[in-house]
């Protein structure tokens, strides 16, 4: 045993308190009233996702299941066969709603100041507990832990300093890896605003009409040009009698690229083979390659290997989580079914592909969900060959490419850095919890990735 450290039983440092059973009659999809916490906001891996909410509005709310930024949370249930978020922790974040302790979620409350909960935390994402919590689990399709099987993990407790410094130095990176998401966020708004008015708002082209039916040319008149010179006479002077651009044309989604569905793979192709690579299907999109995920030597077609920076749009399940387009950085892998691999085909950029379907992912969740069985919704080709997107000019298409670039190579480098970020974290985190690894030499290490 490392000195200063002590062997411990979870129970004996901290509680796990059920959540309430709201009523469901109350329960609602709509962003209105308190936030409902369920184990589908918990991550693969550990941490908090803002996937599909859920909302409580009118009902009964007691309140000792009213949570606090920082509260740290615990699964007792998964849904996936794979128990993929059993037993792991999330620390409540900030939020604008209410938030509230539903059933099947425990809250981790500390039972002695012997132990640092954002220590605790981590704790509960150490794949040697986490071992420990699937081995025990009860269930088949629907997989249960308990208060008492958590509290049941053993392991080396160390002083209340270093429990803060190991917080500190993991958390340091997951900081990092929230703000690159938050940056990309912002990042996709600015290249959704700008093609929502070149392409589908035509604001340059309604803006020279309402100068030209005025003759203001003041900088106070809000339809004032609001682009440079250049920019400015690329685009139209009036609308058609369709509503677009004069000289513009519309033009089928599915011919704006190449789209490329991934193979059938089978259990019979699944191997643990020293060249096996991932096999990517819509959880890897969602959560990257993790311990679940299944691998394969067989080459059914290289069309279907794809490798970093690779353009995916998953086009059947949930239509709310999993009708989405993605920016692949895992590295080499197969493409499963059910995903596209979009490319370009000489006539967009994949910059703009990327601005295109992310504008459109309301479109097709409804789309989805209008055909969805079983909870699952599909956009087809079919419907991609209806759906019309307006093709301007190949000067302002090439000019929208210039502006839109960078800020796409900005969101695909942030993207990358949070891989390696998150691999970083998953690499110390087992390192730090036994005491192979000390906080300074961890440290250092997190501090050369960031």
């Amino acid at each position: 045993m490392i000195e200063g450290w002590a062997e411990a039983r979870l129970g004996d440092l901290v509680e796990v308190k059920h959540g309430f059973a709201f009523k469901g009659e109350f329960f609602t999809d709509e962003p209105t009233g308190s936030l409902l916490l369920t184990p589908g906001n918990f991550a693969i891996g550990g941490g908090f996702q803002f996937n599909k909410l859920k909302f409580y509005k009118n009902g009964p709310i007691p309140s000792d299941y009213v949570l606090q930024t920082g509260d740290l949370l615990v699964t007792m249930t998964d849904l996936s066969k794979a128990g993929d978020t059993l037993g792991y922790s999330a620390l409540v974040p900030e939020s604008n709603y209410l938030m509230l302790h539903n059933q099947r979620l425990g809250k981790v409350i500390a039972k002695t100041d012997k132990v640092d909960l954002r220590f605790v935390h981590w704790l509960l994402r150490d794949p040697r507990y986490r071992a420990e919590v699937l081995g025990s689990a009860t269930g088949s399709t629907v997989k249960h832990t308990s208060p008492g099987r958590i509290g049941a993990y053993r392991f080396e407790l160390p002083p209340l300093p270093e429990q803060r410094a190991i917080a500190a130095t993991l958390g340091a990176l997951d900081d990092k890896i929230e703000l690159n998401r938050k940056m990309n966020a912002t990042l996709e708004a600015m290249a959704r605003a700008l093609f929502r008015d070149w392409f589908v708002t035509f604001g340059p082209t309604r803006a020279k009409m309402a100068l030209s039916a005025t003759g203001a040319k003041n900088e106070n008149n809000s339809r004032a040009p609001y682009l440079s010179p250049d920019l400015w006479s690329l685009f139209p002077d009036r609308l058609d009698a369709e509503g677009k651009p004069e000289g513009w044309a519309y033009e089928p989604l599915l011919d704006q690229a190449e789209w490329v569905n991934g193979a059938a793979y089978k259990n019979m192709h699944f191997s643990d083979a020293p060249d096996a690579l991932p096999v990517i299907k819509i959880a890897e999109l969602k959560n990257g390659v993790t311990g679940t995920t299944q691998r394969t030597a067989t080459d059914l077609g290289t069309r279907y290997l794809i490798d970093d920076s690779e353009l995916l749009f998953s086009w059947s399940g949930n239509p709310d989580t999993s009708i989405d387009t993605f920016l692949w950085t895992g590295g080499k892998a197969w493409l499963n079914q059910h995903i596209f691999a979009v490319r370009p085909n000489g006539k967009r950029s994949k910059p703009y592909l990327h601005t295109l379907l992310k504008f459109l992912k309301p479109e097709f969740a409804e789309l989805a969900r209008n055909k969805q069985t079983t909870g699952l919704g599909h956009v087809t080709k079919a419907d991609m060959q209806r759906m019309m997107v307006c093709a301007a000019s190949p000067e302002v298409h090439k000019a929208f490419d210039r502006l839109i670039e960078p800020i796409f190579n900005q969101a695909l480098g942030l993207q990358k850095e949070s891989h390696t970020l998150a691999q970083t974290r998953d690499l110390l985190l087992p390192r730090l919890m036994s005491g192979e690894l000390r906080v300074a030499e961890a440290e250092s290490i997190a501090a050369n990735t960031v």
